[in-house]
């Protein structure tokens, strides 16, 4: 796979992030382009994206970048990033599918379940399976393409501090994932090309495992911190949140484990190293704060739809469900 053309759709704060290492590390070598709107896409066609870290140790970067909020308007890329949230990704199949040529791959920056999970999934019993609550009519099956995509587990802290501008909570890292499990040499061209812009990158033949041990936080401290405005050290001061935290933990290892994941660290001892956590603020109560609509289904919701469909109980999930999703209707109200 020769990768000449790169385009990040959804140039938010991780995706902002994203490109502007890109741009910056590997100049004209790949021509990047990026999808976004709003003030953001005024403040990068202006000034470019630019990224700086809270620990001065790694040195802030800027990079110019072609910016656009019309697809169409590029040509097709040889590699696709979204930095959109999963509830965000169905409406811009469209979109996505204007940048595609018979070899683009796309690469999925997700938190929670993605909506190709079960593609080529060989351990959970239900291979092929799509799941509507995360691509409603199929949009994202039909016009991206499950066969496209590369999984992405990402481990950065990121917040737009104004618009063009990320800051990023020290230096994270990134695992990339063939749905299949293989280690095939798009994988590994895209793995070099991340690599090679700064970004700790790390294929694994594992992606569902890397899926469910994020989900496992973020599906407990997410709606959590949303429902209470809570900051993660925080909530984890507060003892009756804290076995909140705790039992969704344990929920989300159970459904995660009757659909064949391998957890390398129990529930037990994630939860005992969130007592660590600083004053961070969830991506959910930022987007609480902004007005913006809660990535819940992603999280939360399908913990509950899949424990369905493994006859595993989530009841603690549930009720989080319920709550978080009223939550988001009176917020967007």
């Amino acid at each position: 796979m020769s990768i000449r053309t790169v385009c990040i759709y959804g140039a938010g704060a991780l995706g902002g992030a994203v490109a502007a290492h890109i741009a910056h590390a590997l100049g004209e070598g790949v021509k990047v382009s990026v999808i976004a709107r709003g003030a953001q896409l005024a403040a990068i066609r202006d000034q470019g994206l630019g990224v700086v870290y809270d620990n001065q140790a790694f040195p802030s970067i800027s990079a110019g970048v072609a910016a656009t909020d019309d697809a169409s308007s590029l040509p097709p890329q040889d590699l696709v990033i979204t930095g959109l949230k999963g509830h965000q990704l169905s409406a811009a199949a469209g979109g996505i599918s204007h940048l595609l040529h018979p070899q683009t791959r796309v690469m999925m920056i997700l938190n929670g379940i993605p909506w190709w999970y079960f593609h080529q999934d060989q351990e959970s019993g239900f291979t092929g399976r799509q799941l509507p609550q995360l691509d409603p009519g199929g949009r994202l099956w039909t016009q991206i393409g499950p066969e496209r995509v590369i999984g992405c587990v990402a481990y950065q802290g990121a917040e737009v501090i104004r618009p063009g501008c990320t800051k990023l909570n020290g230096k994270g890292h990134f695992f990339l994932g063939e749905p299949n499990g293989d280690i095939s040499a798009d994988l590994q061209a895209v793995a070099d090309l991340l690599g090679k812009a700064g970004l700790d990158i790390r294929p694994t033949e594992r992606i569902r495992d890397e899926i469910w041990a994020k989900l496992r936080g973020n599906a407990a401290f997410n709606p959590i911190s949303a429902l209470t405005r809570t900051l993660m050290v925080d909530m984890m001061a507060n003892p009756d949140l804290a076995l909140m935290v705790r039992r969704i933990m344990n929920e989300v290892q159970a459904v995660g484990s009757a659909l064949g994941c391998r957890f390398q660290r129990s529930a037990d001892e994630q939860f005992a190293s969130a007592h660590g956590f600083g004053p961070v603020k969830t991506s959910m109560l930022q987007d609480l704060v902004a007005g913006k609509a809660l990535e819940i289904v992603p999280l939360n919701g399908m913990v509950v739809e899949l424990g369905k469909l493994a006859d595993v109980p989530t009841p603690v999930c549930e009720t989080v469900l319920a709550l978080a999703s009223q939550l988001d209707i009176e917020n967007r109200r």
